[in-house]
């Protein structure tokens, strides 16, 4: 993806449309202009399915450089691992039911 691609897609492209890129998951998206903020583009990483539509309505939005950074660390840590898996061992095997709007915190 070249540059120019890039300018112009910043240049004319709707608000929130994604641009897909040769690697599955991988979305440019722009983003709209907010108050002193101008019209910008970030990448969307979002899993896709066989026909390669994105899985979710929005994925995880990176817009610089040191954002991810920051992603790549708490990936890559152990305990997210461990967290995960635990996750799966004791959530039902269908999609559960909303949280309400009381939230706990678990220690890691």
């Amino acid at each position: 993806m070249s540059e120019e691609k890039l300018a112009g897609f910043l240049k004319t492209g709707k608000d929130w449309s994604r641009l897909a890129t040769t690697v599955p998951g991988i979305f440019v998206l722009k983003l709209p202009a907010y108050k002193n903020s101008p019209s910008r583009l970030a990448v969307e990483l979002n899993p896709v399915d066989e026909a390669g539509k994105p899985k979710k309505r929005r994925g995880l939005v990176l817009r610089s450089m040191a954002e991810l950074e920051e992603f790549r660390e708490l990936i890559q840590n152990e305990k997210l691992t461990k967290l995960m898996s635990m996750l799966e061992s004791v959530n039902p095997k269908v999609e559960a039911a909303r949280r309400g709007r009381e939230e706990e915190i678990i220690e890691l």
